[in-house]
């Protein structure tokens, strides 16, 4: 069935209340949406992207001028065959980025057609069932406006386990480290002995010393309770930091959520530079490259917590048997907003310490056509 249209739009999402990682301002979201439909059918496929603070328009652009060309008239079944065919149009426009975070929201898009062609949950057409998947709270986000650092993480914390949450994740970094160490005793004490804690730091820590220096706090700070992971604590090149830390660390080092294609992951592993996998469908280059990568690091040993998307990532994790968990943003915190222009009725559904993944064709997610255009003037 040949492709015969391929639209791309950006939106832009601001937050009610900036917030900060450890590194940058947050304050909106741009995200890029996809959609491929062709005349035989009246069904869609509908993919996105995450772009960060701006670079929707950049990614519509990619969209349209590299590698919709590529698309109209081919089979829409071979989905594998247009990724190759995309990745190798980027070669003089570049293979990372921006270009790859586009390639994501349409080879996410194919593989949404295809498995609504066949009246399928894309769990399902991968081999397995829409059931409930491991999840985690996520947040821990720097709001001073919410009252004092110590006092935002405990009450969040709550918040999370009224939500059903006992698995939690909180930022790092942005803070003296003594100051975050204090955080993380909050998170822990507000947790009152019950479930895990993950730690994200955003590239924040200038080389393996300055990080060691940081993760060996958090870990008293957490004392026998321990901590589930150290998220990206150096920058992403830093394969050898990350390596290091890994070896010496009782923490587990966690990384992977900015690396794109099977061949930055391919460094990653054999670098052992990560105990904990964080592959992001919107990121390294949608689902084909998804799998290819989940498929690696079990050979490995090595299993996955993808990160954001858990729209996306939760019927894909259904399918992968060495995913311990997905992140998972409560609307109402305001961070991960892609749910705003969603159907209510298609937002992911949680229950305790998980997702229900969604026994909708494809991947489930029914966007709001008035939200869309409302979010896309506003740029």
């Amino acid at each position: 069935m040949p492709i015969t249209n391929v639209k791309a739009q950006a939106v832009h999402i601001p937050l009610k209340t900036p917030t900060r990682i450890s590194t940058r301002i947050l304050d909106k979201r741009d995200f890029v949406i996809v959609t491929v439909t062709c005349d035989e059918s009246d069904l869609v496929g509908q993919g996105y992207s995450y772009l960060g603070t701006a670079g929707g328009r950049v990614a519509v652009a990619a969209v349209e001028d590299l590698l919709a060309p590529v698309l109209i008239g081919a089979d829409t079944d071979d989905i594998l065959g247009l990724w190759d065919r995309m990745y190798q149009e980027t070669l003089l426009t570049g293979r990372r980025g921006v270009v790859v975070r586009a390639l994501s929201a349409v080879d996410m898009a194919l593989w949404d057609l295809a498995a609504k062609r066949r009246g399928m949950p894309i769990a399902v057409m991968l081999g397995s069932t829409a059931r409930p998947i491991p999840a985690y709270a996520s947040g821990g986000y720097y709001r001073p406006s919410e009252g004092s650092w110590t006092d935002n993480v405990s009450a969040e914390i709550r918040f999370n386990i009224a939500n059903g949450f006992t698995d939690h994740k909180i930022k790092v970094g942005g803070l003296a480290i003594a100051e975050d160490a204090d955080r993380v005793r909050a998170a822990i004490d507000a947790m009152g002995g019950e479930g895990r804690l993950g730690l994200d730091a955003n590239n924040a820590y200038r080389d393996f010393s300055h990080a060691l220096e940081a993760a060996r706090a958090f870990e008293r700070a957490a004392g026998h309770h321990g901590l589930w992971w150290f998220e990206e604590p150096l920058s992403p090149e830093d394969y050898e930091g990350h390596a290091k830390l890994s070896r010496v660390l009782d923490t587990r080092v966690a990384t992977g959520e900015i690396h794109q294609t099977r061949y930055e992951f391919r460094h990653l592993l054999e670098e052992r530079s990560t105990d904990l996998l964080q592959p992001d469908i919107c990121v390294l280059g949608g689902v084909s490259e998804w799998l290819r990568v989940v498929k690696t690091a079990e050979s490995f040993g090595l299993s996955i917590a993808p990160h954001w998307h858990a729209n996306a990532h939760a019927p894909l994790a259904a399918a992968a048997p060495n995913c311990i968990a997905v992140e998972h943003f409560i609307l109402e915190k305001d961070i991960y907003n892609f749910e705003a222009i969603m159907t209510p009725e298609s937002r992911l559904k949680t229950g305790r310490n998980s997702v229900i993944v969604s026994n909708m064709p494809g991947f489930g997610v029914e966007l709001d056509d008035e939200k869309v255009r409302f979010y896309s003037r506003h740029q």
